[in-house]
């Protein structure tokens, strides 16, 4: 396949709106979902191409200083993003989620740039910042849905113990579905790319591997560690309320 054949205009991106607005029209007749989808849509978009400017800067700039600038507005951005679902968000909260993400997702990040990949300079943005998208991206997603459920079951009056398991169990549904449908039922994103640059698809296949298995990490690790710390707390403030 040429590279011309691969190129995309911005023009031919219309072709996929049609599915999307069906979507939207029938979210505003059903249900009450519509208008925040269609803000998340043109949210979404607007990210997107502002990062991409932001990125060829970053890139041309060959700075580690900006590149641990953006690493921390990521984290900083998924750490608040994380407790989108639940009823409220507190300073304490916010601190938790955000540690859980430095912690588990920087380290699991650590250990995939400089152990396994290793690129030269070391602080190559293009290596870096990907990567600790895709790992802080997925730390967020897990602790999101761990926090939900973990609160979800102790309301209904299971103890930490059960209700941690429940939410362990629940924020890794969707990442091992992923799991048992890699190679059968999709090709994941990183290696779906990899491929229509022309990338070996056994090279492709290794940088997956290393993908799935940076997400399993960071994101089951931080989850578990999310709840297990917010029931520590929670139960620090019952028997302190308790006296």
């Amino acid at each position: 396949m040429s590279e011309a054949a691969l190129s995309l205009p911005w023009w031919r991106l219309c072709f996929l709106l049609p599915p999307a607005v069906l979507l939207v029209l029938l979210l505003f007749r059903w249900t009450d979902q519509g208008k925040p989808l269609l803000h998340a849509a043109v949210r979404m978009l607007g990210q997107l191409v502002l990062i991409g400017y932001v990125l060829v800067w970053v890139f041309q700039a060959r700075s580690p200083g900006w590149v641990l600038l953006a690493l921390t507005l990521m984290a900083a951005a998924a750490g608040w993003i994380a407790l989108r679902p639940l009823p409220r968000r507190t300073a304490a909260l916010y601190r938790l989620a955000l540690g859980c993400i430095l912690l588990c997702g920087g380290g699991t990040l650590a250990l995939a740039v400089w152990g396994a990949l290793r690129p030269v300079p070391w602080y190559d943005a293009r290596v870096v910042i990907p990567l600790a998208g895709m790992i802080f991206a997925g730390s967020m997603n897990q602790i999101s849905l761990a926090a939900e459920r973990y609160l979800a079951e102790r309301e209904r009056g299971a103890d930490h113990a059960g209700a941690r398991a429940t939410a362990l169990r629940a924020s890794l549904i969707p990442l091992l579905n992923t799991f048992f449908a890699v190679g059968l039922v999709q090709l994941p994103g990183m290696m779906t790319g990899q491929i229509l640059a022309g990338a070996d698809p056994l090279m492709a296949v290794r940088y997956q591997i290393l993908v799935m298995l940076m997400l399993l990490s960071s994101g089951g690790l931080a989850a578990a560690l999310f709840v297990q710390r917010l029931g520590r707390e929670a139960g620090a403030r019952s028997c302190g309320g308790g006296q």
